[in-house]
């Protein structure tokens, strides 16, 4: 591989993170109290054009055994199976599913059995690492001591009440502690245009989540998660648009590949 004999700094040279995240090998990772995150990228993969390298995403029309390995290769970064990876059927909605359990071998083949449909997950679950897949909405990442959760927002989420949703999953589920979030890669204030229909959803907000035809969907999930609780967001103020050579864009190739965020109970 072309990585190879480079060191981390010069392999990620002109993309320095904000502490607490760190590169991990191509990725992206986070450690926060009672848990850990990895948001993927598009490097270190095998798939074939347009979905080089590192796709994770098994609807995108990429051959399925190439995706099965760039997730096992992922997986084992998180030091679990792939097996163990738990999702959900993601509609663009505002729902979060309870993962009770260990969702078995489905994932590491790229055919879950039957996951219900979510927009996120949560659990309490030691050793089940919840995923989301995106490719230009945000995946975030919520933690406390007693249960964590992963959360796919887009715009529709983010104004259907999906952060509201998985602050409440991890109480439901024990947690009653503070709570830390992690915001991954997506589309930003930069790149992010939109339309009418989108703006009138976010009519209420002022800048800096609307600047003229644009719109901030970091600014508005930090302000969203704070307001609901959450004591410290961390952003990793990296955008999928502008980044061609680390992340799949849909808004920006059309047919692309997907990468992904993935929570876990440390």
């Amino acid at each position: 591989p072309a990585s190879v004999g480079v060191s981390n700094a010069e392999r990620h040279e002109g993309a320095v993170l904000p502490a607490p995240f760190r590169w991990h090998e191509e990725h992206i990772a986070i450690d926060l109290p009672g848990g850990s995150a990895l948001f993927s990228t598009r490097r270190g993969g095998c798939s074939s054009p347009p979905f080089e390298s590192a796709n994770v995403g098994a609807s995108v029309g990429d051959d399925p055994a190439h995706v099965a390995a760039n997730r096992a290769a992922l997986a084992a970064l998180t030091g679990h199976p792939a097996s163990a990876f738990a999702f959900g059927a993601q509609v663009h909605g505002a729902s979060v599913a309870r993962v009770l359990e260990s969702p078995g071998a489905g994932w590491e083949r790229g055919t879950p059995a039957a996951p219900i449909e979510a927009d996120g997950q949560a659990s309490a679950r030691p050793g089940v690492p919840l995923v989301v897949i995106t490719a230009d909405c945000l995946p975030v990442a919520l933690m406390g001591t007693r249960a964590v959760a992963s959360l796919h927002a887009g715009w529709r989420g983010l104004a259907g009440g999906i952060v509201q949703a998985g602050v409440g999953a991890l109480r439901e589920l024990g947690e009653d502690g503070p709570l830390q979030a992690a915001i991954g890669p997506g589309a930003r204030v930069c790149c992010y245009e939109v339309g009418e229909e989108v703006h009138d959803r976010f009519a209420a907000q002022g800048g800096p989540i609307r600047e003229g035809r644009r719109l901030d969907l970091p600014a508005f999930a930090a302000r969203t998660l704070r307001g609901a609780g959450v004591t410290d967001v961390h952003d990793c103020r990296l955008c999928t648009i502008c980044d061609p050579e680390r992340f799949f864009s849909h808004r920006r190739d059309g047919p692309t590949g997907r990468q992904c965020g993935v929570v876990w109970r440390s």
